[in-house]
Order: structure tokens, then C-alpha cells, then sequence
């Protein structure tokens, strides 16, 4: 059976390990078995933030409709519940625009809805 060698495969990835690692403290952003955590570490943690993202998104918007609403004298919970009720099948992203960017229509939509 032939020999192997895998010095330049083992060094491409320690390379781009340590180029992920790049800008990390002490020992991480230069030693292989550090940097090697700790860029899985970031990595996953990436990941995950990622998908919370979405929900953080859609949080702000239901604080800036709550916001709105309640300048209008109704909470967000009867003003969902109303727009159930009245058929109205727009988004919180929707709502959440037209709140801040045209008050009249946001104005409007409430009316209807109540």
C-alpha cells in the first residue's frame, strides 16, 4: 500500500481555520486547537442568532403597532382581535409601515376595524 501524505490538505484547513479566527484574543486567533473552538463556537452561535433575528424583527413590530395603537385609544391585543374579526388580513409588517409611515390610513384601519 502507498503512502499517504497529508501536509498540504492539514495545513489548507488549519490556514483557513485561522483566517476564520482572525481578530479573536490570546491564544485563539493563532493557535490551531483554540481557534478551532472558538470559531465553531462562533459559527453555531451565528447560526442560531440568525433564526432569532426573525422573531426580534417581528417584536419591533409589534411595539411600534402597540405604540400606535394606543395613541389611538385601543391596545394591540383588541386591535389583532378586531382585525380578525372585521376580515382585515394584513401583516404586522404591513400594519407596522403603514403605522409609522401614513398615520391617516393607519387612522382609518382602525375605524374599520372597530
Amino acid at each position: 500500500m502507498t503512502r499517504v501524505k497529508r501536509g498540504v490538505a492539514a495545513n489548507k484547513r488549519r490556514k483557513g481555520v485561522l483566517k476564520l479566527a482572525k481578530g479573536y484574543m490570546w491564544g485563539r486567533k493563532s493557535k490551531y486547537h483554540l481557534a478551532k473552538d472558538a470559531t465553531m463556537h462562533a459559527l453555531s452561535s451565528a447560526f442560531h442568532d440568525r433564526r432569532k433575528k426573525k422573531g426580534h424583527i417581528r417584536t419591533e413590530w409589534e411595539i411600534s403597532i402597540n405604540a400606535a395603537s394606543r395613541e389611538r385609544g385601543i391596545t394591540y391585543s383588541k386591535l389583532i382581535f378586531a382585525l380578525k374579526k372585521a376580515d382585515i388580513q394584513l401583516d404586522r409588517k404591513t400594519l407596522s409601515n403603514i403605522a409609522i409611515n401614513s398615520p391617516h390610513i393607519f387612522d382609518k384601519i382602525i375605524e374599520i376595524a372597530k
